[in-house]
């Protein structure tokens, strides 16, 4: 099962440290050496070794020059820029509003054929009404205290529902029984959103399984995450999104994913539990 959603971001800065410990020793220098030509406290040097710190642009410049290999300098920075879009805060990705994530997982779902998603809190953003995710974004920019740019941040979130109708692409879905009858919004709201869930689930493009709160649980109720063609896997946690590209935890995923499935109903079983959660609003 799933380790530590971070883990793969953490491997990837420690991968990064050793490259650049082996630059300094190929130059033949030591770390307090190194700091004293790129002219910050060893501290530093250490933190970065450590993984502790993550180098900035021009940390990485100075590193290189430091052990005369500016040769590298290009392809160090390019490392260090993947390792830190692998875990992205989310009050950093939304310092200038939601809109731009979105168009980021629009851009995603577009790229991918199958799209398999686990969802133990909300509602997937591919199903979701203008309602429930105006009301799901309202909340998440009250708490993280972020530019009020919702209007447009749904109408993006909204875009990607497209994918479901136009063909070449495959969503297979996992819902807790739970999320259904957790209230987004107003209960008007909940009850649209429920609604429409009933209309996509016959899509030939949709594969929607609920997993019973009574089920025998053979895999515990984990963090929503998204796997797309088994190439990559986000990972959404309170504070951040988690890309992970490890083939070892990607399997770890899809292994999850598959247990899953296991204790989840389908079609008319589906359909019974989303028609008992709406009329439990009532």
């Amino acid at each position: 099962m799933p380790a530590s959603p971070s883990s793969s971001a953490q491997a990837a800065r420690e991968a990064l440290a050793v490259r650049l410990a082996h630059l300094a020793r190929d130059a033949g220098i030591n770390g307090r050496e190194l700091s004293a030509r790129c002219g910050w406290h060893p501290a530093k040097t250490s933190r970065i070794l450590r993984a502790k710190a993550a180098p900035s642009d021009a940390d990485i410049r100075a590193w290189a020059a430091a052990c005369r290999a500016e040769d590298q300098t290009a392809d160090l920075i390019a490392t260090a820029r993947a390792v830190e879009s692998m875990y992205l805060e989310w009050r950093r990705q939304h310092r200038d509003g939601m809109r731009r994530t979105q168009q980021d997982v629009l851009a995603r779902n577009a790229a991918a054929k199958v799209c398999r998603a686990y969802t133990s809190n909300v509602i997937p953003g591919f199903f979701q009404t203008a309602g429930y995710a105006e009301a799901l974004m309202r909340s998440i920019t009250d708490f993280q205290g972020t530019p009020d740019d919702i209007p447009d941040a749904v109408a993006a979130r909204l875009a990607r529902s497209c994918f479901l109708y136009e063909g070449g692409h495959r969503f297979v879905v996992l819902i807790e029984e739970w999320v259904l009858r957790t209230r987004i919004g107003s209960a008007e709201t909940m009850a649209g959103q429920l609604a429409h869930l009933l209309t996509v689930l016959p899509l030939a493009s949709v594969s929607l399984g609920i997993i019973p709160l009574g089920a025998e649980r053979t895999v515990w109720p984990l963090e929503a995450f998204y796997l797309y063609d088994d190439h990559n896997t986000v990972v959404e946690t309170l504070t951040a999104g988690i890309s992970i590209r490890q083939p070892r935890e990607i399997a770890d995923y899809a292994r999850a994913f598959t247990g899953l499935a296991r204790m989840a109903v389908h079609g008319d079983a589906a359909r019974t539990l989303i028609r008992a959660a709406a009329d439990a609003l009532e």
